[in-house]
């Protein structure tokens, strides 16, 4: 059972970065240990769970497990800390060889030939099997039932429709919402929600998934998501716990004096950082503004007023992890490398960097960013000691609960 007001978690898109999200994962199941110690704290912390590309994945992780948030902590630290590129697309030349002469094929001579015509620079077929094999889906319409989870959602975007969507299924039936290029569906969410939300475009093929009758091609759910927080707050979460993967609370950039015309690795990066990252620090930043224009009306407006204030935690990296996929990009397969080199990115040096950080499916870099997101996750500990405390409500009828047992 969950705490009032209800906790959401929100897990931002970034691929391999998403690592750290489980080190702050991890943080959060050490301190939730202490409550345990002083109280009869149980179950899953977030009664709402609200993930996007990467993050939905480690969202689902979770989810799957809310009978038993430090199994499911656990399941995904393992996971993130043995990982291998070739878990995630196909790394062999012979793959790569093959969708780059794809490539080049329709770059010399149009789409004319259909059977040239590529889906993607890489395939994520072992990502699929991976995803089977580790997030247990079927298990999700039971623990919503038996209300160890109010809700998940996982957002996409429609290649066919241009709208970005909202996937989602809950414990009691929640109205779909409607805004500007943005819906929200109702379903049985499957495997292939988690394919399509990280498809990340250009790198990862389209997904077609179902809904309504009808059918459409997705892509990774960071596209066109001009509010992050949103799934969460519809919901029903009142309290947000918001683990970005970068920019937020990383130290700038030195500035670098380069004449060179950017390498499209540089470009790619740039472009992905800004799918993945910018919307949601956005986003974070109009939530406060809301707050504070929120508290200045006088308590009858307050309660009347739609909007309603929203307590936040947000933790994101503390150190540049585009430097630090820079001393990783030596661990990525051979053949992988030399495809990224021809898109400019060099191991240890920056430029470029960016574009690897997200492609970056290997041990040590992974293993790196769960430690720095654990120790993120720690700084925090105060903040989430608060969050995480249950309500005297919570407490009294727990201890009803066990005095009946």
């Amino acid at each position: 059972m969950h705490a009032m007001p209800m906790t959401g978690l929100v897990l931002s898109g970034g691929g391999a970065r998403a690592a750290y999200q489980v080190g702050v994962l991890r943080a959060i199941a050490q301190i939730r240990k202490e409550l345990m110690k002083e109280s009869s704290l149980s179950g899953n912390p977030f009664a709402v769970i609200s993930g996007t590309s990467a993050g939905a994945i480690n969202g689902a992780g979770l989810a799957c497990h809310a009978d038993d948030f430090d199994a499911g902590v656990a399941r995904l630290s393992e996971v993130w800390a043995g990982f291998h590129a070739a878990q995630v697309y196909r790394c062999d030349m012979l793959s790569l060889l093959g969708n780059g002469m794809r490539w080049m094929g329709v770059m010399s001579m149009g789409w004319t030939l259909r059977r040239l015509r590529p889906r993607s620079l890489l395939d994520n077929t072992p990502l699929g099997q991976m995803l089977r094999e580790v997030i247990p889906m079927h298990r999700l319409p039971s623990l919503l039932a038996r209300r160890h989870l109010h809700a998940l959602s996982i957002s996409a975007s429609s290649y066919t429709t241009g709208e970005h969507v909202t996937f989602y299924q809950s414990s009691t039936p929640i109205p779909p919402w409607v805004r500007t290029q943005r819906i929200a569906a109702p379903t049985m969410l499957v495997h292939e929600h988690l394919m399509a939300s990280s498809a990340i475009p250009f790198i990862f093929p389209a997904i077609r998934l179902h809904h309504e009758g009808g059918g459409a091609w997705y892509g990774d759910g960071s596209m066109r998501q001009s509010s992050p927080l949103s799934p969460a707050i519809h919901l029903g979460a009142r309290r947000l716990v918001i683990i970005g993967a970068g920019r937020m609370h990383e130290p700038p950039q030195a500035p670098q004096k380069d004449h060179r015309y950017p390498s499209l690795a540089q470009v790619a990066g740039h472009a992905m950082s800004s799918i993945f990252l910018d919307a949601l620090a956005s986003d974070i930043e109009r939530m406060v503004r809301i707050n504070r224009t929120l508290e200045h009306l006088s308590p009858a407006q307050r309660a009347e007023h739609p909007l309603k204030p929203i307590e936040s935690i947000v933790i994101a990296p503390s150190q540049r992890l585009d430097d630090i996929a820079s001393k990783h990009i030596h661990a990525l397969p051979k053949a992988v490398q030399v495809l990224l080199r021809s898109t400019g990115v060099r191991p240890g040096q920056l430029q470029g960097a960016a574009l690897a950080s997200y492609l970056l499916f290997e041990g040590a870099y992974t293993q790196e960013l769960m430690a720095l997101g654990e120790s993120d996750g720690l700084a925090h500990r105060q903040a989430l000691l608060a969050f995480l405390r249950p309500s005297e409500f919570t407490a009294a009828r727990a201890n009803r609960q066990l005095a009946l047992t």
